[in-house]
């Protein structure tokens, strides 16, 4: 009979306790459990609770991925306060220099961007992140807002919806960063949102959902190429607002939000470039979180219903096609 090593061309380890990082298709034998175990790959994306977060808040911006992630400012009332996450645990880092939420962030863990929000007034400060501390940049947006989205990177972003003044405005205007300074796009939003989620880079970014013109959330989805949005007529299956986003313009994650400011979703979708498709839900429903990383490897933080309790709440989304560990049964 042929054995694994004859086959695969190696053999079976013998390990004390799982390998942290795992390759598909690797077999060993765990020695503590007595379990012969492989690694495989998830046939279905799926949300699992991490820890929780210092500071519990809601209206916050995220930035980075999953291993490295980036919690940035929220309230109520308004914090500064910054945290990275390691994959595992939060810890606190230095904060803004000017303690807002209802704002935007773009980057990584490492070169992160925060900008827009309430303080409670509406703010167009712009802040950079080098992994250490924040650093305010002279160069503002030129449409102060809050509830707005944003993608990219810190020296290539993109700002966009929002409210604004006066009174408290939807608006469509779209900004670009190049690491100093906002420059107006001509293209501005079709529907004119705020709360909506928003992820991609500042040539091909994705805004969805959102609160338009009348009240409750929308399933409108916008794509922009760099010069101007256009409308894709498929939607969201959940209309919502306050929704939390991850990944690219082709491979996008819509997770949380509320589909009216006093209702909260645990709902999740994964768009392909043109379709909107409903996957598992999040283990608690949440509005006003953040999200950081791409469509297989998200992250969800904070957030919580309008009225409160905020929350400090991790999740990890793992989608289809992860590597995951399986253990071999025999009956």
């Amino acid at each position: 009979m042929a054995e694994y090593k004859g086959i695969k061309g190696f053999k079976v380890q013998y390990l004390s306790a799982d390998p942290s990082n795992p390759i598909i298709g690797q077999t060993w034998y765990n020695s503590t459990s007595k379990d012969l175990k492989y690694t495989g790959v998830t046939t279905a994306g799926s949300w699992a609770t991490g820890n929780n977060m210092n500071t519990a808040r809601y209206a916050l911006a995220g930035a980075g991925t999953q291993t490295a992630g980036l919690a940035i400012a929220g309230g109520y009332p308004e914090t500064s306060a910054t945290e990275e996450y390691d994959g595992t645990n939060w810890a606190t880092s230095n904060p803004l220099n000017t303690a807002r939420r209802t704002l935007a962030g773009a980057g990584t863990q490492t070169a992160g961007l925060g900008f827009g929000g309430s303080t409670p007034s509406f703010s167009a400060a712009t802040e950079e992140y080098d992994g250490t501390s924040w650093a305010t940049n002279p160069g503002s947006m030129n449409t102060a807002r809050a509830y707005l989205a944003g993608c990219g990177t810190q020296t290539s972003a993109l700002g966009f919806g929002g409210g604004s003044l006066p009174g408290f405005t939807p608006t469509g205007a779209t900004e670009e960063y190049d690491g100093s300074t906002w420059t107006t796009s001509p293209g501005t939003l079709n529907t004119a949102t705020y709360g909506m989620g928003g992820c991609g880079t500042q040539t091909a970014a994705l805004s969805f959902g959102g609160h338009g013109p009348t009240p409750g959330g929308i399933t409108n989805t916008e794509e922009y190429n760099g010069t101007s949005w256009a409308n894709n007529p498929t939607g969201l299956n959940t209309s919502r607002i306050m929704t939390a986003a991850a990944g690219i313009q082709t491979a996008a994650l819509a997770f949380g939000g509320a589909p009216t400011p006093s209702t909260t979703t645990a709902a999740t979708e994964e768009y392909d470039g043109s379709t909107w498709t409903s996957v598992n839900s999040m283990n608690t429903a949440r509005g006003y979180l953040a999200g950081a990383g791409i469509q297989t490897s998200a992250l969800a933080f904070g957030g919580g219903p309008f009225s409160g309790p905020f929350l400090a709440a991790t999740e990890e989304w793992n989608g289809a096609g992860s590597p995951t560990t399986k253990t071999v049964t025999v009956s």
